[in-house]
């Protein structure tokens, strides 16, 4: 049988994953607010016009 406790003990993340989630942490990603802020300005500019 598989002793998971040691597989676990044995297990290191790749490099790969670890430069990959600093990439997504680092990354300005715009998000829902940021849309909502960018459609309302440019319907308020065509408001004014």
């Amino acid at each position: 049988m598989i002793d998971f406790e040691e597989e676990l003990k044995k297990f290191h993340p790749s490099l790969e994953v670890e430069d990959a989630e600093e990439a997504i942490h680092n990354r300005d990603v715009t998000d829902m607010m940021d849309l909502l802020f960018s459609m309302l300005s440019v319907k308020s500019k065509d408001k004014d016009d």
